[in-house]
């Protein structure tokens, strides 16, 4: 089980950064003020966690019990809001930043849920809205329809598709350091290949042509 990994820990941090990142960037570029950079980097880097929680029942959520990971978020908004002017020009930087945090909520929370007991679907849409709920957060607080619904891009597939395989790992007992280190890496790459070459889901259909 998750709880097992030493690492554990520095893995949810790490996500709660870049995700409080990634937030903080969206804010800076909507003109907020300090006050709102922070918020917003706490709702992107703890909002998917929290909505977990409050989905299988772990309350109160972690977004306002863990101290840590509320220290995390404040510490990588802030990152953004000094450094900002050199980030701001690294777009790839940002992607990666995304794309990480995608990852990593999608594969902890899919084992936070199974690890209360819930089943391998109910486990595998935790994850995914773990994965994306920080996403989404922050797209609504900045007035912007979220990436996961318009885009068209392949970002929660990616998290569907890592989460299925969290499930099937832990099935068989066969989840570890490396298999889920493998699981991450999976969603992270096939979110950034999604990226590069423009990879898109279905839009809505148009109907038979005419004959």
């Amino acid at each position: 089980m998750i709880a097992d990994l030493p690492y554990e820990p520095l893995l949810e941090i790490l996500g709660v950064f870049v995700g409080a990142m990634s937030g903080a960037l969206a804010a800076v570029r909507k003109q907020f003020d300090v006050f709102g950079i922070l918020v917003l980097g706490w709702a992107a880097g703890l909002g998917g966690g929290m909505l977990r929680d409050v989905l299988i029942g772990a309350v109160p959520p972690v977004g306002i019990s863990d101290w840590r990971l509320v220290v995390t978020a404040v510490v990588g908004a802030l990152t953004m809001y000094f450094f900002h002017p050199r980030l701001e020009r690294a777009r790839r930087v940002i992607v990666v930043l995304d794309a990480g945090a995608l990852a990593v909520f999608t594969v902890v929370g899919t084992i936070k849920g199974l690890e209360l007991g819930t089943t391998a679907i109910a486990a595998v849409l935790v994850g995914v809205m773990t994965g994306v709920g920080g996403g989404v957060l922050r797209d609504l607080l900045t007035g912007e329809v979220p990436v996961v619904l318009h885009h068209r891009q392949l970002y929660a597939v990616p998290a569907l598709l890592g989460a299925t395989l969290t499930v099937f790992l832990w099935e068989r007992d066969a989840l570890d350091g490396a298999t889920i280190t493998g699981a991450v890496l999976l969603i992270f790459v096939l979110r950034v290949l999604a990226l590069r070459f423009r990879l898109t889901v279905p839009g809505p259909w148009r109907g038979f042509p005419p004959s």
